[in-house]
Formats: structure tokens, sequence, C-alpha cells
């Protein structure tokens, strides 16, 4: 009787996916002609501000019952195999296969695209420079942990420019190969990990030696050739290196989140809701600070972001990196920048792009 009932809804189904494929490729024609168009001016392929567009507005007009998020995967998806056709996109990040930064590159870009994983995050910066890659995928910053010191140097140094965010969240698993503790010696992690897992392991694996390398993931493929190594990393990475979890969700943090740049040398046009990221420096005198930022407040400019790092003169001057809502092409956040630009003993705008969601 069953069947009776599930074979109709099947059918339907069938000829809605009959009717899906067909429009698929029929976006897929019109994305190839787009590329032609491109060609002619020597356009990007990837444009940020375009596809944050297109996937606010399917998530704001999604019906249901699909959720947001989960329409907004789909889509992604789509943009990034018709993108494809055009030109497929290398894309760098600190790897080996399985880290976050990795994740992070497929929330961005879809997965028809080429995945470069680095040692570093140097290379990255080097892979984008050099034009290895189109673009490079960074960590920037921990809810828990705070900013990435090594990125915020090397974007400082950079001639590259910053053409969106991604917000990921991070959950951290102990794995091994066993899936037990049995004759483990060494919990190996990126240093981010150890320190956003401490309180757990400090509980629970207090007289086990902790070891930084360089990311999560290299931990897991070391733990999969040592069953003396247990691994901190996400449950892709212990997949990818058919570890078996001991422990899942250990981060001390429940809402830890990640939040990642993407570089490269491509100018973001306003998407209609945007950020720009900053770095200024001042005299080390009082009041510089104060006086530095007062053109924000002048023309209603919100500041979401304010750090600062030490500039390694000797003389106890830092610059000072700031996050200011609205795209340098917006007419009051142009006006704030030139006023910025006229007291600051150093500026640089190392780029506009659209919020992540």
């Amino acid at each position: 009787m069953s069947e009776d009932k599930l074979k109709p809804l099947r059918e339907r189904i069938d000829a809605i996916d009959r009717q899906m494929l067909d429009l698929l490729n029929q976006r897929a024609r019109i994305a190839q002609e787009v590329g032609h168009v491109k060609a002619e001016t020597n356009a990007p392929v990837f444009r940020p501000e375009r596809e944050a567009q297109v996937l606010r507005s399917v998530a704001e007009r999604n019906p249901g019952p699909l959720h947001a998020n989960d329409v907004q995967t789909i889509f992604r998806e789509i943009m990034s195999a018709c993108r494809a056709l055009e030109k497929r996109v290398t894309v760098a990040y600190l790897g080996p296969v399985g880290t976050f930064s990795e994740q992070a590159v497929y929330q961005q870009f879809g997965r028809a695209i080429e995945g470069m994983p680095c040692t570093s995050i140097d290379d990255v910066f080097r892979a984008a420079e050099a034009g290895t890659a189109d673009f490079g995928v960074v960590p920037i910053e921990n809810s828990s942990e705070g900013v990435i010191n090594r990125t915020l140097d090397l974007l400082l140094q950079t001639t590259l420019i910053i053409s969106g965010e991604i917000g990921l969240p991070v959950h951290h698993s102990l794995m091994t190969k066993s899936g037990t503790m049995d004759g483990v010696q060494r919990i190996c992690a990126h240093s981010q990990a150890l320190a956003q897992c401490q309180r757990w392991l400090n509980q629970h694996c207090p007289k086990i030696e902790r070891q930084a390398v360089t990311s999560n993931a290299e931990a897991a493929r070391m733990a999969s050739s040592d069953p003396g190594i247990a691994a901190i990393a996400s449950d892709i990475a212990g997949q990818e290196y058919n570890l078996q979890i001991v422990q899942a969700h250990i981060q001390d943090d429940p809402h830890n989140r990640t939040r990642f740049a993407v570089i490269g040398n491509l100018h973001t046009a306003p998407s209609g809701k945007d950020q720009t990221s900053i770095v200024l420096s001042v005299p080390n005198k009082a009041g510089a600070v104060y006086n530095l930022l007062a053109p924000l407040a002048k023309h209603g400019v919100s500041m979401s972001r304010f750090e600062s790092r030490p500039a390694r003169t000797g003389t106890w001057e830092y610059y000072f990196y700031v996050d200011i809502e609205g795209h340098a092409l917006d007419e009051k956040v142009a006006k704030a920048l030139s006023e910025l630009k006229e007291n600051a003993a150093y500026f640089k705008v190392l780029g506009s792009y659209p919020l992540s969601s």
C-alpha cells in the first residue's frame, strides 16, 4: 500500500528534477555568454559583490520549508559550477587538506575551484602575490583567542587587498587511530586550537604532552601514522586521515568562530552591505588616536573593530587595524577616509568587501 502512495510522489519529484536540470543548464549557457562578454574587457571571473547579492536575495525570497542557509549553499555551488565554465579559480589556503581554512575556501567559492594547500600563512600570501593562485584565504581572528598576528603583519606589508571575509564555526574533536587514548603520549594541534581547548585538556588530559604544529590537519596526518599521537582537528580532517573520534566538541567556547579574509588583487565593487578595513598609525602623543578617528564620528561611519600592533620601531608606536561599516566608494565613507588619510602618519586601505552572512 505504501508503494502505491510513494510512486506518484516519486514521479512528481522525477519530473521536477528534469525541469531543474533543464533550468540549470539554461543558467549555465547564459553564464557562458557572460564569460564571453567579460573576456572582451578582461573583466574578472569572480565577482564577490555580485555573488553576495545573489545569496542575500535567495535567502530573503526563500518561502521554505528549506532553511535559508541550505538554499544559499545550493546556490553557491550552482554559481561555482557556472563560474568554472568561464575559468576554474585557484585558491591558496593553509593546508594540508582538511583544515578549517579549506572549509572556509569552499564556503566562499564553492567546490568548483582548484584548491592549493600551503604550509604556512606566508606561503598563502606568496602564492597570491606571485599569481600562482588567483586568491588566498587566511585566518584573521578567532572569537576566543583574538587576532592572528602573522596575518595582520603580512597585510601591512603586502600589495594584496581583501576582497571578502568568511565567518566559520569552529568545532574541535580529539582523535586517534584507535578511537581511544591508550598509548597516547602527545596531543598535537595548531597553537590556536590548543589554546581554544585548554580548559578541557587541563581537566581530561593534564599529564599528556601538547605539541603545536603548523595546522590541525597536519596534526591529523601525523596521528594517522603514529598511534602515540592524538590530534585536535575538524571532523572533516579526521575523515580525510581515517581517524576515530575520542571526544567531540572539546573547544572551551561552544560558540567558537574564526574569521577568514580573502586576499588577492581584485577591487570589489559595492554590494549594498559592505565593510572596509584600514591600517593607521599616529605619533605617540596624548589624544592622537582620538583625534585621528574623529572623522568617523563626524561623517556617521560606524567602527566595528579596532586592534593595535606594535610598529617595531623601538619608540612605542603602533599600527591600528580598523574595520568600518560601508564601502570605500560610499559617499560618507569616502569623506571620512579622505580626512583620516590627511591626519594619519601612515594610512592604508586593506580592502572593501561584502560582509559575511
